[in-house]
């Protein structure tokens, strides 16, 4: 079903301790708040016994995951979406995480309601436009063939003919469920997300930010590339960039616990 209401009832998944200093983590394109389980289970309940249990909200944008789908898809309009959310919650002071799509949301939003946010934490991505290297991801998904009768196994074999990384075609493979007992189905929106991909890679608004932001960096990865720091620093003005020298694009994949901590103590700060 799509929805072409200004703002969407974004699915959220909450867990820890409610009154707890929150923290909302937004994830990335084609991914779902699946991704964040592992994360935001040791954040709602610390394995140190020394860490206090924080209010986790993992959440689908629009047009990922249990989320609705819709007919228009941007950072402005994903950022309204969180925003209607934080404010149905009643969160205030809250520790916005963002990976790459989720990043460049979480930045928009911290624009325009600054005052709802505690600290920002934005995981390999920064605020300019990006060269399109996803269209080949977009492709594999716009030509899967999910005509009732067709397998996962199939499905996924024709991802792997365009994507070459197993692990991305895994992660792609999570959005694929049954619609019905013979009809396969992605709980992304493919046909939005084919078209409008120049939008998910357009840069946000030109607004300063004052929030105290961490940009967490993979080191290998191409993102945030050194020549980027300064125009983040400029325009993020109470920002720091700490990079994880070993890790590529999925920071929190990689290096879960360094992600981990400094959600931690962005959130006891």
């Amino acid at each position: 079903m799509t929805t072409t209401v200004s703002n969407v009832d974004l699915f959220y998944r909450r867990m820890g301790v409610e009154g707890a200093a929150p923290v909302v983590i937004l994830h990335g394109l084609f991914g779902t708040s699946d991704n964040w389980g592992s994360i935001g289970r040791e954040l709602a309940e610390p394995t140190d016994p020394g860490a206090p249990p924080l209010d986790v909200f993992l959440v689908d944008l629009r047009d990922h995951g249990r989320s609705p789908h819709t007919d228009t898809i941007s950072y402005p309009t994903m950022a309204a979406d969180v925003h209607a959310l934080i404010a149905k919650l009643g969160l205030r002071d809250v520790v916005l995480v963002g990976h790459s799509m989720g990043g460049k949301t979480a930045m928009a939003f911290a624009q325009h309601w600054p005052e709802l946010l505690k600290r920002l934490v934005v995981i390999d991505i920064g605020p300019a436009e990006h060269q399109n290297n996803q269209a080949h991801i977009v492709e594999a998904l716009r030509t899967a063939d999910l005509s009732p009768g067709r397998t996962r196994k199939e499905v996924e074999a024709h991802i792997g003919t365009l994507v070459k990384e197993p692990g991305v075609v895994q992660f792609l493979m999570k959005n694929l469920y049954w619609l019905t007992a013979e009809q396969l189905a992605w709980r992304m929106n493919v046909p939005l997300l084919d078209r409008e991909l120049p939008a998910i890679l357009a840069a946000i608004g030109p607004e300063k930010v004052r929030v105290p932001t961490v940009f967490v960096r993979g080191g290998q990865s191409d993102y945030i590339l050194r020549e980027d720091i300064p125009a983040i620093r400029e325009q993020f003005t109470n920002s720091t960039i700490d990079t994880v020298p070993y890790a590529g694009h999925w920071v929190h994949v990689q290096a879960p616990d360094e992600v981990i901590a400094i959600i931690r103590a962005s959130a006891m700060a």
